[in-house]
């Protein structure tokens, strides 16, 4: 018993953090499918063991929250999850049960939108407030978000007073796949899946950003509407269309027969649907009867939702070819026979990284079985080691970047392996845009859409190539002209006298950000002197430990390094710091700042304390010498006060510093 007891506990748990995932990130880590597959678990033990009942398991509530940064709405009609059914023996269980109690036998069947659920308001045929689902009684207001959705109406035609009802807003598949080449052609991640794009889309701060998503909505469901009837679900749908909804295709069967036919029909045909789908929705139509089976503490006993198993096919590994991201991250992929999956033809699985490719032990003409992950990104499952040629040899990932030639190295804390290539073309953009963000050479003007208009006009190709640009060319461009081009070769000459600190932050070597450049700049004073340290002189600087010392020590001795050394000396940047240690009174010394100060920003007293010898961190330890507090200061302080750490405010400070 106490066996059982630990797997309920361990699953609650286990699909609490996958409902954080996916209803509050946008970013499941698991596919629905097995998603359903745990909580249908949890359900039989719970089912087996009502001893163990808890009113906050996961199979109780639905499983999203609100969010803090959108005002809470209560929903006046909550908006309920629906029973999941994986088998047409389950779905006439269903009507069974149904049948049984109000004798009700027809059933509306629809597309189950692979979407975020809304609830919108209008008030005198004006749309007037919208809310995500949340947990199904408060969920978030998003009203300006769905006004950029393309076909919500704002004003409807001969509504009622007062409506309330619920749909999907969903990205179609043509806006996903147009977002993916854009983020693809400016070496950004690709989103998993549609839904995931579109949940994100509607939790944007700027309403601008959801609406360059290009965003639909599809409704469903009458919640409240006063002033008028229906008697039947079918009835209010139509209705919902000449008000001007796009509302969601139905059919409406009198038999279970015919249910189970339009079933299998709208999985046959999926892709032919503009939206993702992720099943079918069973409803009563008789909203009478629906009233009389009412609801579980979670979902309505009217509705059923049968869930489709994900599509798997067997095809064969023609080559594995490795793309080199925005990052330097290797990303592998098979190269397949075109195969059919959920409704399009697959030519690529991804493989992830290099510790997948060694698990499942895929090697170039092995036979794979491939199904497409979250029913968007196709991967490979399992090989099929009996259909295995014998010349199939194990395979691992190049060692030096197949686009620039530079090592490869992995990272410590995970399975990515990263090219180390100053000049790589892959990652040319972010490279450039990095060495003149603010945090390294901060040369303001030359942001990513310039440095992409300079890269496309061939007017640079590496970081240190920002030195030898010319007002003339650059004037020549798309939205600069001659004022333009002088204001950003200005920054450019400005930028040369930034200090070594900087230059070392904006070289992008691994672990080395601005907290390292600052510490490497005031030890060793000049450029020349740091590239001349060893391995073992690195690790014994406080705060430059193994993994760093080791980071550095190979980033010099690269030659697409040196030769961005050699252009950069050539150019007149300085390779000297900029900020010298005179008094060094915190010498020793570590302070963190938490809450508000009167008249400092954090930085500008970061850079205070710095400049008498002392460091910052973000954290408080025993080793913290000191914590400035200002208003508003939570945990940091708390945790000071339980330690017996210093805690001085600003006024004590400023007589630190006289």
């Amino acid at each position: 018993m106490d066996e059982i007891k630990r797997e309920i506990e361990a699953l609650r748990a286990e699909i609490e953090e996958h409902n954080r995932h996916y209803y509050d990130e946008d970013a499941p880590i698991i596919s629905d499918f097995e998603y359903d597959a745990l909580l249908r678990r949890l359900e039989e033990l719970e089912a087996a063991h009502p001893e163990f009942f808890d009113p906050n398991s996961p199979t109780q509530h639905v499983g999203g929250t609100a969010k803090s940064t959108f005002a809470p709405v209560t929903h006046e009609v909550p908006l309920e999850s629906l029973n999941d059914v994986f088998s047409f023996e389950e779905l006439r269980a269903f009507d069974e049960r149904v049948t049984a109690a109000v004798g009700g036998r027809e059933y509306s069947v629809e597309p189950k939108i692979d979407g975020l659920s809304m609830s919108l308001e209008y008030e005198n045929g004006v749309f007037v407030r919208g809310a995500t689902r949340g947990d199904g009684v408060t969920g978030e207001d998003v009203t300006e978000n769905l006004k950029t959705v393309r076909n919500l109406p704002k004003r409807l035609k001969n509504a009622p007073p007062r409506l309330i009802v619920r749909g999907e807003v969903y990205m179609s598949r043509a806006v996903f796949e147009e977002l993916n080449e854009k983020r693809a052609e400016r070496g950004e991640a690709l989103l998993a899946n549609p839904r995931n794009a579109a949940a994100g889309s509607m939790r944007q701060q700027d309403p601008k950003v959801a609406a360059a998503r290009k965003l639909d909505i599809c409704v469903f469901n009458v919640q409240k509407a006063e002033g008028v009837s229906f008697a039947t679900h079918g009835e209010s749908l139509d209705a919902l269309e000449s008000y001007g909804f796009y509302v969601v295709p139905h059919t409406l069967l009198k038999s279970m027969d015919e249910v189970c036919a339009r079933i299998e029909e709208i999985g046959d045909t999926r892709d032919r649907f503009p939206y993702d789908i992720d099943g079918a929705v069973v409803k009563i139509n008789s909203l009478a009867e629906r009233e009389a089976l009412g609801s579980t503490a979670k979902a309505p006993r009217w509705a059923a939702a049968y869930k489709y198993p994900p599509e798997v096919k067997e095809s064969v590994v023609k080559d594995i070819a490795v793309q080199v991201g925005r990052t330097g991250v290797l990303t592998p992929k098979a190269v397949i026979e075109p195969v059919r999956l959920a409704g399009t033809t697959v030519t690529n699985a991804t493989l992830h990284n290099q510790d997948f490719i060694t698990k499942l032990d895929v090697r170039i003409g092995d036979t794979v079985r491939v199904r497409k992950a979250g029913e968007i990104i196709p991967e490979v499952l399992e090989v099929v080691k009996e259909k295995r040629p014998d010349w199939a040899a194990p395979y691992h990932l190049p060692e030096r970047c197949p686009e620039c030639g530079a090592p490869i190295v992995r990272d410590e804390d995970g399975a990515a392996l990263r090219c180390t290539g100053a000049e790589c073309p892959a990652q040319r953009l972010r490279n450039i845009v990095h060495f003149a963000s603010r945090e390294a050479m901060d040369i303001e003007g030359l942001g990513e859409s310039v440095a992409e208009n300079l890269i496309s006009a061939g007017l640079l190709t590496t970081p240190a190539g920002i030195y030898y640009l010319r007002a003339e060319d650059i004037a020549k461009l798309d939205r600069m002209g001659k004022k333009s081009a002088e204001n950003l070769i200005n920054a450019i000459e400005k930028s040369k006298s930034a200090g070594l600190a900087r230059l070392l932050c904006a070289f992008g070597i691994r672990q080395v950000g601005s907290k390292a450049g600052k510490i490497l700049a005031a030890h060793f004073g000049t450029l020349d002197k740091l590239m001349a340290a060893g391995e073992e002189e690195l690790r014994n600087i406080p705060d430059i430990g193994e993994i760093t010392a080791k980071s550095i020590r190979e980033w010099f001795e690269s030659e697409q390094s040196q030769h961005q050394i050699r252009l950069l000396r050539e150019a007149g940047v300085s390779f000297k710091s900029a900020e010298t240690v005179k008094d060094t009174r915190f010498a020793g010394m570590t302070f963190v700042l938490t809450g508000t100060l009167p008249t400092y920003t954090r930085d500008e007293a970061a850079r205070i304390i710095e400049s008498f010898g002392g460091k910052v961190s973000g954290s408080v330890s025993k080793k913290t010498s000191c914590v400035l507090a200002g208003e508003a200061a939570g945990s940091k302080l708390a945790k000071a006060e339980s330690l017996g750490v210093k805690i001085i405010d600003e006024a004590e400070f400023n007589e630190l510093i006289k």
